[in-house]
């Protein structure tokens, strides 16, 4: 694969790259429509391929916040074509790394030393390369070590390449332009947070402590002595990212294994210790040939508010949804109505929401919940597709809910889709003989 020499760090430059982007996806419209008129039957899986092909790859010299989104667009199974899902998945772990001078370039500035002078070995080709940083492999007094690199610049641009961006990120969330900015506002301060491996490197350690009691999780080590504010080095993990290992021929058993092992984490982590890894894709865990989930990326965690935390599990409660009263208080309490809604907007959104939380909270209300199962996920793309059909819903303002919301509600969908990709059957409350 070609190394890149230097990144777009500029605001004109990279608004320059993406420009260029908007230009190749206008012609794309054009020789879409142009196709279309002498065969009015054409569908749009070419426009979205091409699309698809060009977004990403005017995303992937940038790196950043940028890519950023095109790894969380990836995730949205549900909301996009397949040719976006596919491509955008390679934002995962397998972008265009750094060239060799700039990582020791990298070392230098931030170790004070090149990574030869650091390590017994350290190859110059990364392993894997995504959206804030890439992976090295090394190795020192005897340990195989994995060491991750910041991409430079990420961190200033962020600001700028979300302005660049923020149609898409509007568009990712499901936010409308209006009174937007409590929840763009999040999404900035989680990717700021990413870009702070001093607090990614404490973030590690006490969520592996914490959660190292759990059956079949492993975590690597961390060394604060080969870290910086852009390097952090741990433990070399040995392991098939979970995405591939999906697409092997694994038994339901060891299927089962690995998605309750899942489960139990993200569950203990967010009644246990009220923060969650809020980023669940699948290049953030590999599986081991013991059949072991691995954890190895803990840059964006999301603390949950007691304020939030309390009507959020409320609403997850069939009682609640029996109780109108209770039903309503809860919906206050999230934001999700206001006090200014007119009597057509409180009945139209408590239905509205009614509908969604039914389905959302199905696997919080069984003892065990199969989400291999095709029909829940029929359901939610069927119910994703009605209302993105809904003319009553664009012409209202939808904006609704707490700022919390966008994080929590795509950790559990993240949840979800691995546990699908797994085909796991999990126990639901199994998780609770963790919590001390």
């Amino acid at each position: 694969m070609k190394t890149l020499d230097s990144i777009p760090t500029g605001k004109i430059e990279r608004a320059g790259k993406l420009l260029k982007t908007g230009v190749k996806i206008g012609g794309n419209y054009v020789k879409y429509y142009g196709k279309k008129l002498v065969n009015p039957e054409l569908n749009r899986d070419e426009l979205n391929e091409d699309n698809a092909g060009d977004i990403y790859d005017g995303l992937k010299t940038l790196k950043g916040s940028a890519l950023k989104v095109a790894q969380m667009l990836s995730m949205e199974k549900n909301m996009l074509p397949n040719a976006y899902v596919e491509k955008f998945s390679l934002s995962q772990f397998s972008v265009p790394p750094l060239s060799a001078p700039l990582v020791r370039k990298t070392f230098k500035t931030y170790l004070n030393k090149y990574p030869e002078e650091l390590f017994d070995s350290f190859e110059r080709n990364s392993i894997n390369a995504a959206s804030i940083g890439q992976v090295h492999r090394a190795s020192k007094n005897g340990k195989q070590l994995a060491v991750k690199i910041q991409y430079p610049g990420v961190a200033q641009s962020i600001g700028s390449d979300l302005a660049l961006v923020k149609p898409i990120a509007l568009k990712l969330f499901n936010i409308k332009g209006k009174d937007s900015d409590k929840y763009f506002k999040e999404v900035e301060h989680k990717l700021m947070e990413e870009t702070n491996y001093h607090l990614e490197l404490e973030q590690s350690k006490e969520i592996s402590l914490a959660c190292g009691h759990i059956e079949n999780l492993v975590f690597p080590v961390y060394y604060e002595e080969w870290s910086s504010e852009k390097i952090i080095t741990m433990d070399w993990m040995e392991g098939m990212h979970l995405s591939e290992f999906a697409k092997t021929d694994f038994s339901p058993a060891l299927g089962n294994r690995i998605g309750q092992t899942l489960w139990d984490f993200y569950m203990f982590q967010i009644h246990g210790l009220r923060k969650v890894h809020a980023d669940p894709h699948p290049g953030n865990f590999l599986v081991s040939t013991k059949g072991s989930l691995i954890a190895i990326d803990f840059g964006c965690i999301k603390e949950v508010p007691d304020a939030f935390y309390g009507p959020y599990f409320e609403l997850a409660k069939k009682e609640t949804f029996d109780n109108e009263t209770l039903f309503t208080e809860k919906l206050y309490e999230l934001e999700i109505l206001n006090h200014n809604d007119t009597v057509d907007e409180l009945k139209f959104f408590k239905q509205l929401f009614r509908e969604m939380l039914t389905l959302f909270t199905a696997p919080f209300n069984q003892e065990s919940f199969d989400f291999g199962s095709n029909e829940f996920w029929s359901q939610i793309a069927d119910l994703g597709q009605r209302f993105a059909n809904d003319d009553q819903i664009r012409k209202m303002n939808a904006n609704r809910g707490s700022k919390h919301f966008i994080y929590m509600n795509r950790t559990f969908f993240g949840l979800f889709n691995l546990l699908h990709d797994l085909k796991a059957k999990v126990a639901v409350n199994h998780f609770q003989r963790y919590i001390r």
